[in-house]
């Protein structure tokens, strides 16, 4: 039986009041992959804002267990968000240093938890599965547990990057969320070779499971803005989300600079 958190079940509460009023349908499968104990590494699609909310939700309807999800630092620096998400023993991760967020969800694994990352770092426009950081392979060898592959289709139709849903295209949504088959790391050989080749193998993973979820949704998306590219949608190429999306590093970094500056 899995400890009671107070403000974790009053924040599914929450979630599954908005979902509610939003008559989400989600269709679940897969669901049978998930430990009923021990740990995890949930590596989780990101096309939406509200992807890690999706996968908590069916989860815990599932087996009541709570996924600790790695949010970036400016989250926790909200006082309201900061709070729940401590509350709730999210992990904060500083992008420019994160070997404190490493340690504390390797620890987490170790200790028989679910820990949820978007190895893709970021919500992804083009609505593929773009290249991936290691971290979750790392912190799965280095705890010894599975990672399991974690697709969430739909989800961005709700909320995501660069475009904003009017509330009637957000009622009744489909969302399809598909937990892969899980898989250790290969911890033979050099460990830089071994992290590399696993890091490939779970981006080949995942995007399978997208192309097989997409091919199943129940809606067409052909000329839609949230269909990607090359299903004859609307959504930015690769190589086009690519550029936008380092320009809006360039920005951000600037807009950084100019900051400290001035705080001089």
């Amino acid at each position: 039986m899995h400890k009671r958190e107070p403000i974790y079940s009053t924040a599914i509460g929450a979630g599954r009041a908005l979902f509610g009023l939003l008559r989400v349908r989600p269709t679940t499968t897969g669901l049978n992959q998930l430990p009923a104990t021990g740990g995890a590494v949930l590596a989780i699609t990101h096309f939406g804002y509200l992807d890690f909310a999706l996968v908590e939700w069916v989860t815990w309807l599932h087996d009541r267990r709570h996924i600790r999800f790695m949010a970036k630092k400016g989250a926790f620096d909200q006082p309201m968000i900061g709070r729940l998400l401590r509350g709730m023993k999210h992990i904060s991760v500083d992008m420019e240093s994160g070997g404190e967020a490493y340690a504390q969800a390797v620890e987490a694994l170790a200790a028989g938890e679910l820990v949820g990352v978007f190895p893709e770092g970021g919500v992804n426009a083009s609505f593929t599965v773009r290249e991936l950081k290691t971290g979750a392979v790392r912190m799965a060898l280095a705890a010894n547990v599975p990672i399991i592959p974690v697709v969430v289709w739909g989800g961005h139709r709700l909320m995501t990057k660069n475009h904003r849903s009017k509330l009637r295209e957000r009622l009744g949504v489909p969302v399809s969320i598909h937990f892969g088959q899980p898989f250790h790391t290969d911890a033979a050989g050099a460990a830089d070779t071994s992290v590399a080749a696993s890091t490939v193998q779970l981006h080949d993973r995942l995007q399978s499971l997208v192309d097989t979820v997409q091919a199943g949704y129940s809606v067409p998306g052909a000329g839609q803005w949230w269909q990607p590219a090359h299903l004859g949608g609307t959504a930015p190429t690769p190589a086009e989300a690519a550029v936008v999306e380092a320009e809006r590093r360039r920005r951000k970094a600037a807009d950084k600079l100019t900051a400290a500056r001035k705080r001089r």
